[in-house]
């Protein structure tokens, strides 16, 4: 056995979905087709599952009925592995076998290191946001210009690759989360048991950030700002001792009820639904935690 086969079979990629385009989902898959596939559909679509199987054939294939969001996906994913590591990808990144070999060996190649991610490209080959800081210590919006490999506090879940029973064994994916904070808290989680997260330079990757796949601009929003509004108090009621940023989140939520119903009255939806969806949140919140 060669060392990229035996590479292979170390491996599997688990990709989730949720409405994404037929053309997004092949352009993925093209470059993984020699790897053991998990595919974990969040829409439940029938009908897309019948058309990619003609395409490629998979190690399992989830169809789930309704969407669970990412963090549980992800979850039912490291379960569902039976390889000794995973590579966790959306279908919105492309990215080689050879730079999926990168980060195995750059798992392998740092004592105690727990996670590996690529960089990140755009289409037109401009860097773009990966690894940084963990969000109660600064800014996620810009791009880490490296020389080499970096270890960082935090990277998006996109494109990870670590070690079944090391994740494990910290405890996995947090379920509690969505889709928002979920690689926050799980990073932050691996640097508390002083283990480390790197972002591998070589290791390059194109994806396009952030794009919802629903239609209707109103849903759209309720669900960007229901989801994001949980998962950050969720995150922070884990995370921050003092309970600072807890609470200076939480005292913009005894206005969002007023300014709901005035932004009714003068007709702006838009503004309404998310003071609406943020509100919402917070009591799913409370109702979760019996944090008030």
């Amino acid at each position: 056995m060669n060392k990229l086969n035996h590479y292979q079979e170390k491996i599997t990629v688990v990709v989730i979905l949720y409405k994404e385009k037929f053309e997004t989902i092949i352009s993925c898959l093209r470059n993984i087709k020699n790897f053991k596939t998990i595919i974990i559909d969040n829409a439940n679509d029938k009908d897309l599952k019948k058309r990619l199987n003609t395409n490629h054939s998979f190690y399992k294939y989830i169809l789930n009925e309704k969407n669970i969001g990412f963090a549980s996906a992800a979850y039912q994913g490291i379960n569902e592995c039976e390889t000794e590591y995973i590579f966790f990808l959306t279908a919105d990144c492309l990215i080689s076998e050879e730079n999926i070999f990168l980060l195995l060996e750059a798992k392998n190649k740092y004592k105690d290191c727990y996670l590996t991610s690529p960089t990140f490209y755009d289409e037109k080959d401009n860097l773009t946001y990966n690894g940084g800081l963990l969000p109660e210590n600064g800014d996620k919006s810009s791009p880490l210009k490296l020389e080499g490999d970096a270890c960082v506090e935090s990277v998006i879940t996109t494109a990870v690759l670590f070690n079944v029973e090391e994740i494990k064994k910290i405890g996995s994916i947090d379920k509690n989360f969505f889709i928002y904070f979920m690689d926050d808290e799980l990073c932050r989680r691996i640097r508390q048991n002083k283990k480390s997260v790197i972002q591998v330079y070589n290791s390059k990757a194109k994806h396009v950030h952030g794009n919802l796949k629903i239609d209707n601009k109103l849903k759209k929003i309720f669900f960007r700002n229901y989801h994001f509004t949980f998962d950050e108090l969720y995150y922070y009621y884990k995370n921050d001792i003092n309970n600072s940023k807890l609470k200076e989140i939480k005292k913009k939520f005894y206005k969002y009820i007023v300014k709901i119903f005035l932004n009714l009255l003068i007709l702006r939806f838009e503004k309404s639904v998310y003071y609406f969806s943020k509100t919402l949140a917070y009591f799913k919140f409370v109702k979760k935690t019996g944090k008030f």
